[in-house]
């Protein structure tokens, strides 16, 4: 990531805290959503040492209306009986985040929240985690799991959360420990196939990991309700067009949920520097002995192993068309390129398309840069190194505001677009670039 930029990746709710409450929320909601987090936050303060309560932002991200618990600095934000009021600035991506803006740290959250408590709770107490990530010693990581699109790096994913589902509903002492021990069995054969991926995971786990497993012991189920609320999580997370950002919303809960019980104080000897693997394979004693393709063959007809290979070996062949599909649109046929500057994105975790070498398709994405701002919805092309990103060529130019298939850009003053008359692509220019020409 060596950008002369200010690299910030913000993400979008995931599919467990989608479902939400009815258009209108009253003030007196807003206050109550915050007293809720306020409360737990203050039961649970020893899981580290810090109350995780502080600024939010609730965002509604149809009007970019914010709903605040405290003021800001600047005075933007105006008392509104107990929240503060006022409206996001439009070069301020709207997603789950943690963020500085005017004077502090905020957890921001979209609007509306999950009707569940325990599932409110949670999503708030995940973010607020991100707003004091820093000050635990997390660096906020999001490297690419591109492995985890690829069939065995799905299969032995599916395998290893298969076995911590009966893990969760284990009844002896005896039977959790073979499940977690075959879960960190397809796990570590897993990291055996993709060189480095090892080293990748557990940076995304490091990051959305412990904030969810935050989540999970802040919104204060008993534990028949966690386990079940885990079990299901798993289950939604199958569905996932892609698994690659999203993976870890579901390893490290279960994993850091089922130490929990043995060990309060397990999270606060983390460090960002910690192989999480390594660390849950000594706290629960787990020695694996052999991970051959025979070994984990052999036990993974204990989890639904033939009828995953089965369907991931569909999904393949499926991936493969997509796949031929987006490199003719964004990289073999004429096509736009946006270079960045000093680059803000958003995007949902849950169905980006690894492409090779070339980088990553994402079907929708929101970009914010000095040029402006482009939002897309049927498909851009993010580069490897995250330097520029690929839409396919402009089919409307309206003064300042571009758009094509599936995207719309607006841009500032300074700005405009240019056709190479070699190749036919397009390309963002800065106007006194083009005086020199």
């Amino acid at each position: 990531m060596q950008q002369t930029f200010t690299f910030i990746i913000l993400f979008s709710l995931l599919g467990q805290y989608l479902t939400g409450q009815k258009n209108m929320i009253s003030l007196d909601s807003i206050s109550n959503f915050y007293n809720e987090l306020k409360t737990e936050s203050k039961k649970n303060i020893e899981l580290w040492n810090k109350d995780l309560y502080g600024p939010i932002l609730l965002i509604n991200p149809k009007t970019r209306a914010i709903f605040a618990n405290e003021a800001d600095e600047n005075g933007i934000l105006k008392a509104a009986g107990n929240v503060y009021t006022g409206v996001l600035p439009d070069k301020i991506n709207i997603a789950n985040t943690a963020l500085d803006w005017n004077g502090k740290r905020w957890a921001m959250i979209m609007l509306p929240l999950p009707q569940n408590k325990y599932n409110r709770v949670g999503l708030l107490a995940h973010e607020s985690f991100h707003r004091i990530q820093p000050s635990l010693g997390f660096e906020l990581s999001n490297a690419e799991n591109n492995h985890l699109d690829q069939k065995e790096g799905r299969v032995y994913l599916r395998l290893e959360l298969e076995a911590l589902k009966k893990a969760l509903k284990s009844v002896s002492e005896k039977e959790l420990q073979g499940h977690l021990t075959n879960a960190l069995t397809f796990r570590k054969y897993r990291h055996s196939l993709y060189n480095g991926s090892n080293v990748s995971e557990n940076l995304l786990e490091l990051n959305e990991g412990m904030a969810e497993f935050t989540g999970v012991v802040v919104s204060n189920r008993n534990k028949t309700q966690t386990a079940a609320f885990l079990v299901d999580g798993i289950n939604s997370f199958f569905k996932n067009a892609t698994f690659v950002r999203s993976f870890a919303y579901y390893t490290v809960p279960v994993y850091g949920y089922l130490l929990y019980n043995k060990d309060k104080n397990w999270n606060k000897k983390m460090t960002g520097k910690t192989d999480l693997t390594d660390y849950f394979m000594k706290a629960f004693n787990i020695t694996i002995p052999d991970r051959s393709n025979n070994t984990v063959t052999t036990i993974s007809d204990h989890y639904n192993g033939r009828i995953i290979t089965e369907e991931e070996t569909k999904r393949e062949e499926k991936k493969k068309k997509l796949i031929a599909e987006y490199k003719s649109k964004l990289i073999e046929s004429p096509h736009f390129e946006i270079k960045f500057e000093k680059m803000n994105v958003s995007f949902d975790p849950r169905n980006i398309i690894p492409i090779e070498d070339k980088g990553t398709v994402y079907p929708t994405i929101r970009v914010t840069d000095k040029w402006g701002i482009l939002t897309v919805e049927n498909g851009a092309l993010m580069s490897p190194n995250w330097d520029k990103i690929s839409i396919s060529n402009p089919v409307r130019i309206e003064g300042e505001k571009i758009s094509g298939d599936g995207w719309v850009l607006e841009l500032n003053e300074g700005y405009n677009i240019e056709k190479n008359e070699a190749n036919d692509n397009f390309m963002l220019v800065k106007k006194k670039d083009l005086q020199k020409n």
